[in-house]
């Protein structure tokens, strides 16, 4: 881990997956059907994330991520992954614009607990010696909110709601413990299940609770896995609306979580996206408290390849200003660029300039 102090989110930030190139998604189908060993594959991916912290530090990042390199999905690979679940290929994927997502999902098979030897903690602290101090290496997983999804408790194992979150929460309060002891300081919870609450069809949530109780519970889960963190971990939430191939699994502001989780959530930062008309009005950001979470605003699109107009973005930085003080905003991409091992629809010579783009807005900006 860097020894230099900081303080995340950054002016500039970024979500965290990029786009997997040729030769690794050529490897990991090599390892899939056993063609090459395990050590073969790491020693392509390893290859691989030296190259793309490199270019993120030579963008002018002070983050960097591992892109993701070593999953599948954004989710699935760390939630198949704890004591209690499973990863299954269900019969059918899930409903993206014009799109049906690949079908995998997880599911609840036993009593919940971190696992001591999660595979992410020996990802991390070989990607933290590729970073070897150079910048501050980010830790995205998903949210334990993902986990409340319907179908995914197992009701024989876990009757109750309250029974599975007590669980959840033990076992991601573990997560966080276990990551912070390897030298993790930023770390940043994917959640598209927050986002989703504010969609008018809720028939992917627990049916027995309104939505003012699947937005309680929402909150409970976070901060009670927050609850007595060390000050020097950083940890935000990506508010997401999908991301598959480009495509987006649903719209609408969030005007109907903001004064519960805007308002009360204790992260240090909100990944927003409001990159076009899908995500509303600033207007939400109101309940955001002054001197409270940094809002990053996700502007730049991460979903196709031509860049914003300079003079647009800044204008619509002034705008969230309104609602939220300057020094209390940051940018970034509305989201990862291969949220999974598909990629979204550009190049990865249009991924670099989109945030080396970002990177010089926030200095115009900011200074």
């Amino acid at each position: 881990m860097t020894t230099k102090t900081f303080q995340a989110p950054f002016r500039a930030d970024h979500v965290g997956s990029l786009l997997r190139p040729e030769n690794l998604l050529k490897a990991r189908e090599d390892y899939k059907n056993g063609n090459i060993t395990k050590e073969e594959l790491r020693e392509v991916e390893n290859k691989e994330l030296q190259r793309i912290v490199d270019k993120q530090i030579e963008v002018g990042l002070e983050l960097v991520t591992d892109g993701e390199f070593r999953r599948s999905w954004w989710h699935i690979d760390f939630l198949e992954n704890l004591n209690g679940f499973e990863g299954y290929v269900p019969e059918r994927g899930i409903k993206f614009q014009g799109v049906e997502t690949e079908p995998y999902d997880v599911r609840n098979i036993g009593k919940i607990s971190f696992n001591e030897d999660h595979p992410f903690l020996e990802d991390f602290k070989l990607f933290n010696e590729i970073v070897a101090g150079r910048a501050v290496a980010k830790q995205t997983i998903p949210s334990p909110n993902q986990l409340f999804h319907r179908g995914i408790r197992n009701t024989a194992v876990y009757p109750t709601v309250e029974e599975y979150a007590k669980d959840v929460i033990q076992a991601y309060r573990d997560a966080l413990k276990a990551f912070y002891d390897i030298g993790v300081r930023y770390i940043q919870l994917d959640d598209v299940y927050i986002t989703g609450l504010n969609a008018d069809s809720l028939v992917a949530y627990e049916p027995e609770l309104s939505r003012e109780e699947l937005i309680e519970l929402s909150l409970h889960v976070v901060n009670s896995v927050l609850e007595d963190k060390p000050d020097d971990l950083y940890v935000t939430t990506h508010l997401c609306r999908g991301n598959y191939e480009s495509r987006w699994a649903f719209e609408g502001s969030y005007a109907q979580i903001a004064p519960t989780l805007f308002a009360k959530e204790k992260v240090n930062g909100f990944f927003l996206e409001y990159d076009d008309e899908r995500s509303g009005d600033f207007k939400p950001l109101n309940y955001i408290p002054k001197g409270g979470a940094c809002v990053v605003l996700g502007l730049v699109t991460s979903k196709f390849g031509e860049l914003e107009d300079k003079e647009e973005i800044k204008r619509r930085i002034q705008e969230a200003s309104h609602y939220v003080p300057l020094e209390q905003l940051a940018l970034s991409p509305q989201c990862g660029f291969s949220s999974t091992h598909h990629g979204n629809k550009l190049t990865e010579e249009q991924q670099w300039a989109k945030l080396k783009f970002i990177v010089d807005i926030t200095k115009e900006v900011w200074g």
